[in-house]
Formats: structure tokens, sequence, C-alpha cells
């Protein structure tokens, strides 16, 4: 791994040190479409070889699904890796209906016990509050996350898609390492009011979708004409119709600056989201999913790649023009709530 082009940062104050680029495990065995064991077990072989150290999962993905299909990776490299994952999140069956949340204490002590069980190992890394129910208070949240870590069970504790007064209560608990949102040239509105809040709790950013689930990178154009029905992409609005024609249109810059680099759409896309860090003064890693290995290449390579100004502000109007939100329902996001 020493000739990793990835520097690696610290994931907030006292947090863990990781590679400025993960990897995201999701659709390794969920929620993505068909699924290859073997092929996803060689792209997180690749991973590691080139220097990848975060390795992101949830038991919402598959209902521990995904966590137990990275257990051999993770148990095999236990040492050199981070492992993160996440409760309070589940899913129904068919992917597209309703969502339940869980915060409750005694749900986040079984919660994490299970996911130990699924992952093999004795200590979580990285243990993230996967969404927030409105209806438990976030100290009750965060308090049973803090006696996890004074357990030995878990190490550092995240939040995902919280906003920037639940960032600064829970921090107020328990130290935050990391807050994992939606981030990427499609969906910036973090960076109104959470990404400053982070900033000034020395709290990192783990951006979840950087590639827009696929869309940035071209490799589909309307989800429900495209993909199969098992896709989750067929149920989020701005990927289908006329929301996906309309945003079709705006991979235009980013294809213009690909070209200037001779680089793929998505190494610009990623490229884009690792230089928030400098924009912003912050950590940032950014996890992009994938379960091929020369696509982990690609994405890592990124980056290498620096835009120059006049590339930034080329792409700077493009979420400002995204027809359709990045889910069905966005109270379950911060923007839903800020």
């Amino acid at each position: 791994m020493s000739d990793s082009p990835l520097h690696t940062v610290r994931l907030g104050d006292g947090g863990p040190e990781v590679a400025v680029q993960g990897l995201g495990c999701m659709g390794m065995s969920w929620a993505y479409g068909p699924t290859d064991g073997d092929r996803s077990r060689a792209a997180l072989d690749r991973a590691f070889d080139l220097g990848v150290t975060l390795f992101d999962t949830a038991d919402a993905y598959g209902e521990g699904e995904n966590e137990t299909f990275l257990s051999p990776f993770f148990r095999a490299h236990r040492d050199e890796l981070v492992i993160a994952t996440k409760f309070g999140l589940q899913f129904p069956m068919d992917l597209g209906g309703r969502r339940d949340v869980r915060n409750d204490a005694p749900y986040v002590r079984s919660a994490a016990d299970a996911s130990l069980k699924r992952l093999g190992v004795d200590v979580i890394d990285v243990y993230y509050m996967h969404r927030r129910n409105v209806d438990v208070p976030i100290e009750e949240s965060v308090g049973a996350m803090a006696e996890l870590v004074t357990a030995g069970k878990v190490r550092h504790l995240g939040l995902s898609e919280v906003t920037a007064d639940e960032l600064r209560a829970a921090h107020a608990v328990h130290p935050i390492a990391a807050v994992q949102s939606e981030w990427s040239l499609f969906s910036r509105d973090i960076e109104v009011n959470v990404v400053p809040a982070a900033r000034e709790l020395g709290v990192a950013l783990v951006p979840y979708s950087p590639l827009g689930r696929g869309f940035l990178t071209g490799s589909f154009s309307d989800a429900a004409a495209e993909l199969t029905e098992d896709d989750y992409r067929r149920h989020q609005p701005r990927y289908n119709g006329e929301n996906a024609a309309a945003n079709r249109a705006l991979l235009e810059p980013v294809g213009a600056v690909a070209k200037a680099h001779g680089v793929s759409l998505a190494q610009v896309a990623l490229a884009w989201v690792q230089q928030r860090a400098a924009v912003h003064g912050l950590p940032v890693v950014p996890i992009p999913g994938t379960t091929k290995a020369h696509r982990v290449e690609e994405n890592v390579a990124a980056a290498r790649i620096v835009l120059t100004d006049d590339e930034l502000a080329l792409l700077e109007p493009v979420a400002g023009k995204v027809a359709g939100n990045r889910y069905p329902d966005m109270s379950f996001t911060s923007a839903g709530r800020e």
C-alpha cells in the first residue's frame, strides 16, 4: 500500500486516521439490483491494496446481510482497517415503502451487539446513528452510544443526516468524530449549516453518494426505464422521468472538465468532493460505492486530480439547477429538518 495516492486525515479531534477516500459497501449485497459476491470481494481486495482504510456498512443494508458479507474481509485485515457501521434505520423488504427509525437507548445497545456478532469483531471503529428519530431526545441516543464506548464495544461515534443544531447537541454529550451526509455536485444543502458546524466543532465530513448514486458517472440516465425492479434508485425522484431528463443536461459541464483532464465523469465528480476539504477547511472523506475492482482504481485515482478555479466556477451552478429531491420523504435528511 506504500504507493497509494491516498494521503491520510483524522476523523474529528481524536478520531481514527483514515485514507482520504473510503469505500461504501452497501451495493455489494443490497439496494442496487443483482449482486455478485466474487466480484465484490475482488473490489474489496483491490481497495485494500490501493490504501483504502475506511470501509462503510450498516445494519439496514439487507437486514444485516451486508455486515455478514463483509465479515471475512474485515477479520482478515482487522488491524489495518477502520470499520464503520450504523444503526437506527429499518427498511421494508420492498425498498419503496415506509422507513422505521429507532434511536431509543435499549435499541442502540441491542443493535450494537447484533452488528458486532454479524461483523465477527470485538469493537466497531466508528458507530453512526443512521437516521434521526425526532421523538427521541438526541441526548438519550448519544448517551447510549457513549456507553458503548465506555464498554469497549465502540471506539468513535458518528451521526448521519443530522442538522447543525442536532450535531451541536450530540457533541455536547460525547465527541462526534464524523458526520455522514449526502454531498456531491448534485447535493450541496449541508454546506449552509451542517458543514460550518462541523468545522466549528472539529468534526469530519464523510460524504455518501458522492457520485450521485451513479447518475453523475453517466452509467444510467433514467432509473425506472433502465434499472432492475429491485433497484432502490427507481424510488428516488431526481433519477426518474422528467427530473432525470432535466438532470442529464447538467452533466455537460462535468463532461467538459473531464475532457480537459482526460478523465471520466466520475473522477471529476469525486475530485470536486475531495476538494471540499480545502474549500471549507475540514477533513472530507467521501465513500464512493462500487462492486467492481476497476471502478475502485478509477475512484482512487481521482484523489490525484486538482480542478482549477475556472473549472470549479464552471461546476458551481450545477447543484442549484437539479430537478427533484434526493428522497421521496426528505424529513429523514438534515435538509428536511433545517
